[in-house]
């Protein structure tokens, strides 16, 4: 910690200071409590898609038997992900991922040559896919809002326990060293102004004589 100077000009810099900080506060507050609430909402958002994942999971497991059917040779190329898609919007003063859709390949079976099901396991397990890939950008949403939070939790701490008892202990010790150079130099008067004084006695004195 560098030494302070002990000055008029200083404390005003010092209180300059601290006025600046306790302005800006409330902000990094404000933006703390926002993102500690959007990382809860995704972590909700989040453990709601695994419940969907887990529950379509199970529904399409009824198919499983049927997947080894000579008439779904088609079946997993009309699963094939190509591409997901996402936008970028800023929550708090991050950009986090918005899920947006998901492409498959085209497929190309026919519905005359394959069973009655087949359509509906299809989309059955494209939706079991949209829904884990919901939940990966969910997961990078919520490390993107973690990492802000930890950054502004680190400057609300550093705000709140260091630079402003700094600032409000350098203020204080300012003002103590000038009270008492004031007090010294009132004192200083006082002896000066009885020594004049008694001095003028002392002459008045002499000249009677």
């Amino acid at each position: 910690m560098a030494q302070i100077k002990l000055t008029k000009t200083e404390l005003r810099l010092q209180q300059l200071k601290l006025a600046q900080l306790l302005k800006y506060l409330p902000t990094l507050q404000l933006k703390k409590a926002m993102l500690q609430a959007e990382v809860n909402y995704t972590q909700q958002e989040i453990e709601t898609l695994q419940t969907e994942f887990e529950l379509q999971e199970n529904k399409i497991s009824r198919f499983s038997s049927l997947f080894s059917d000579r008439a779904t040779n088609d079946f997993f190329s009309a699963l094939n992900i190509i591409g997901v898609h996402k936008r970028y919007e800023n929550i708090a003063g991050v950009d986090i991922p918005i899920f947006e859709s998901v492409s498959f390949s085209p497929s190309n079976y026919s519905l005359f040559d394959t069973p009655i099901w087949y359509e509906s396991a299809i989309e059955a397990v494209k939706k079991m896919l949209v829904t884990r890939e919901k939940g990966k950008i969910a997961e990078e949403k919520k490390r993107a809002l973690e990492k802000e939070l930890r950054e502004v939790s680190i400057r609300v701490n550093l705000f709140e326990k260091i630079m402003i008892p700094r600032a409000q202990q350098n203020i204080k010790k300012i003002k103590i060293f000038l009270g008492d150079q004031q007090l010294a130099a009132v004192s200083q008067a006082k002896v000066a102004k009885k020594k004049i004084v008694l001095r003028n006695i002392e002459l008045e004195a002499q000249g009677r004589q």
